[in-house]
């Protein structure tokens, strides 16, 4: 499986050799229930490759996309991504909870 941190960090560093942007997206907090614990990360590159989880569902998309805006002007980014418990499977949550993902550019593309 390669979602591991080492796989996370080396797919970065492959990434950037090869001349692509990249940012790494990592949790690092969560509320009541969350489907990846604080740490968990997921690495992008400008081509929208990703590889990792932060979450599931449609948090990992807005988190994608949120990545390609920071590769694109370098500036880190602090995201919130919270439900109730009747809508938390609809986003990809397991039940009612919040977690908040910091996003950053890596290297020196």
């Amino acid at each position: 499986m390669l979602n591991r941190d080492e796989d996370i960090l080396k797919a970065a560093e492959t990434w950037t050799k090869s001349g692509h942007g990249v940012a790494i997206a990592t949790v690092v907090e969560t509320w009541g229930s969350a489907p990846r614990p604080a740490g968990s990360c997921l690495v992008i590159s400008d081509d929208g490759t990703f590889l990792g989880s932060v979450s599931g569902g449609c948090v990992e998309g807005a988190v994608v996309t949120e990545a390609l805006d920071v590769i694109a002007s370098g500036k880190p980014k602090m995201l919130e991504f919270g439900v109730a418990d009747e809508t938390a499977w609809n986003v990809g949550l397991s039940c009612g909870g919040t977690i908040r993902v910091f996003v950053e550019k890596v290297g020196n593309s």
